[in-house]
């Protein structure tokens, strides 16, 4: 499998309530082999801990994974800061249709869509829906929502077979090294555009100076 170069150094994974999310042991295994110098933060919905346990992830990572929901203790640090200004960039794998709707609609119920809908940090979503979903009139909504994010991408679902009809009608997100390249376009092309004004600017006041000495 071809890895792909990121200029990521902390990224964010937030796993959701998709039967797919039984495979993330594989990915973020697959992810530290092949990027040791990626710093990783894992968060699971409840929901997506129907298919996969925090405890597994965290073995795996040596650190510990966040739950999605409000903490009813006390905190010096609110979780949901945390993980909207921590990363470099933020992996939403697989996201459910139920995430793709909230996030869509603005809604910021748990420290994870909160912290999605504040963040600046290229965010890329592979969606994973049950068949039939990704054509639907609600998601073509959402989807047109979304579009309108500047650091967003959602990824289309591939075909595949669907766990719940037994036939190849399934969306299934799409693999982890095609949405961490997606991910990475995002983050150079934002990159790329923050910094030109500030080039632009150099050269049109280097150019006054010029005229100025002249």
């Amino acid at each position: 499998m071809k890895i792909p170069p990121v200029g990521i150094k902390r990224l964010l994974l937030v796993g959701t309530g998709s039967s797919n999310a039984a495979f993330l042991p594989l990915w973020v295994n697959w992810l530290q082999v092949s990027y040791p110098d990626v710093e990783l933060r894992i968060v699971l919905t409840r929901s997506a801990q129907r298919f996969v346990t925090r405890e597994g992830l965290s073995v795996l990572t040596n650190r510990a994974v966040f739950e999605d929901s409000w903490s009813e203790e006390p905190q010096v640090r609110k979780l949901h800061v945390e993980l909207a200004n921590w990363p470099d960039a933020i992996a939403v794998y697989p996201a459910g249709m139920h995430f793709i709707a909230r996030l869509a609609q603005g809604l910021a119920d748990t420290p994870a869509t909160m912290a999605l809908q504040c963040t600046r940090a290229p965010i890329a979503l592979a969606a994973a829906l049950p068949p039939g979903g990704w054509e639907s009139a609600a998601m073509r909504d959402h989807r047109a929502r979304l579009a309108g994010r500047d650091n967003l991408v959602l990824r289309p679902p591939v075909k595949g077979l669907s766990m719940t009809t037994g036939r190849q009608d399934g969306n299934q997100p799409e693999a982890f090294p095609a949405l961490l390249r997606s991910l990475e376009d995002l983050r150079a092309r934002r990159a790329a555009a923050h910094d030109r004004p500030a080039a632009e600017s150099g050269a049109e006041s280097g150019a006054v100076s010029d005229a100025g000495g002249a």
